[in-house]
């Protein structure tokens, strides 16, 4: 075992397959949300999971979307991706969240979503679902962290359990370094500053696995 292995306690074990089933839920107005959501389910299926990947439902007016190019255009090209239900969470082992930060707190798609599981939540259908969220920004500091720490106050309130990356591999300090979720900062032309593909596989695999352990240890 080399240093870094030592350091970051990599192991055997953790390329070993898992049967866990994760739903990777998102919301996205450009597209930033969308290709992290997808490269965590290219991240997660490596690991052997079987993956959805599902969008919140929108809340903003047609009108309103029309009327931004790049916006419309994201809406057009996901037409087919299937939006999110309850029943996928209680399907679910384990969830990624992906979603943009609006003044440093989740998007209101989002979180009228997260406000309809009161139901499974007092049925303790959501005890013990490993979570992990990933979140975008325009500026480097622009709310990314508290837009993450604020979707897992919500994830506390359910019982879940928070899974995420810490420095857990090398991969973390070349993609911005943030422990508790990739976040990606977005220019002005709309494309990712930080290389994050790595680090949201990585991700996506360490919620995996410790999906896996959850369903051993049961």
């Amino acid at each position: 075992m080399g240093i870094l292995e030592k350091i970051f306690g990599k192991t055997k074990e953790s390329n070993e397959m898992s049967n866990v089933k994760l739903a990777v839920i998102y919301y996205s107005m450009g597209g930033t949300n969308h290709q992290l959501a997808k490269w965590a389910e290219e991240g997660a299926k490596e690991h052997g999971a079987e993956v959805k990947v599902l969008k919140v439902p929108e809340l903003a007016p047609q009108s309103v979307i029309d009327a931004n190019e790049d916006w419309k255009a994201h809406v057009e090209s996901t037409k087919d991706v299937p939006e999110v239900t309850l029943d996928d969470l209680e399907w679910a082992d384990a969830i990624i969240f992906s979603v943009p930060t609006r003044f440093g707190n989740m998007p209101a798609q989002m979180k009228q979503f997260l406000d309809t599981t009161g139901g499974l939540w007092f049925n303790g259908k959501l005890v013990n679902k490993v979570v992990s969220a990933m979140s975008s920004a325009q500026n480097p500091h622009g709310g990314q962290e508290a837009t993450i720490l604020g979707l897992y106050t919500t994830m506390h309130h359910w019982g879940a359990l928070i899974a995420s990356p810490g420095y857990t591999d090398p991969v973390q300090f070349t993609s911005g370094g943030n422990p508790y979720g990739v976040s990606v900062t977005v220019g002005q032309d709309g494309k990712m500053v930080e290389d994050v593909e790595a680090a949201v596989k990585h991700q996506a695999k360490r919620t995996v696995t410790i999906a896996e352990w959850v369903k051993k240890a049961n």
